[in-house]
């Protein structure tokens, strides 16, 4: 098996998986026949980039300690731009 591609490069080919029959007729539905393979591309994509994401966070706190969750509040208060006191409620 050839690693050196990174997700989402390199030549396609055909590979076999097994899925529910419920999972199927749902992905079905959404995609059509042919939409199939690029939707399960775009879903394996994502959920890639979450465990790298993940990774990168135990590799942190590893080193950093634990996150501090009320910094985080106060950092997603400023991005949602609430009033400081909101922030500080939180």
């Amino acid at each position: 098996m050839d690693t050196s591609s990174a997700p989402g490069e390199g030549p396609v080919r055909p590979v076999s998986v097994s899925l529910h029959e419920g999972t199927i007729a749902a992905l079905r539905a959404r995609t059509g026949k042919g939409g199939m393979s690029a939707y399960v591309e775009a879903i394996i994509q994502r959920q890639l980039e979450r465990d790298r994401v993940r990774e990168l966070i135990e590799d942190a706190e590893t080193e950093h300690g634990p996150v501090d969750h009320a910094a985080v509040e106060s950092k997603r208060a400023i991005l949602r731009g609430d009033s400081a006191d909101a922030a500080d409620a939180a």
